[in-house]
């Protein structure tokens, strides 16, 4: 297919935007207008949902039975996805309750499971 056909009118404005609409996700305009959000599919990111999950209840589990003089383990980082500030910008925008911890302490975990 030529672009230029659209330019000549042998191909409709309706027509190119319905191809445009429907190119493949993989496709260089769709990386060029969305980045490496384009590379993820729903799946990718229900994945990387999972994963963090799993990972946080493993750190609960380990945190709640751990000794109690025993050092607090750090919390879980979660899977990078596209789109999302990483490194210094994502350490500004963490959600850190007032004490500066990244997540709930063994005491709230054990009353929570009680």
């Amino acid at each position: 297919m030529d672009l230029l056909d659209w330019h000549r009118g042998r191909l409709s404005s309706r027509r190119l935007a319905v191809l445009v609409r429907h190119m493949p996700r993989d496709s260089a305009l769709a990386r060029a207008v969305h980045g490496e959000a384009a590379e993820w599919a729903v799946t990718d990111h229900l994945l990387a949902a999972a994963v963090d999950h799993l990972a946080e209840a493993n750190w609960m589990f380990a945190t709640v039975n751990q000794d109690e003089d025993a050092e607090p383990l750090e919390y879980p980082t979660p899977v990078p996805r596209p789109s999302e500030p990483t490194g210094s910008d994502a350490d500004a925008d963490d959600d850190t309750d007032e004490s500066g911890s990244d997540g709930p302490g063994p005491e709230e975990l054990g009353r929570f499971f009680a």
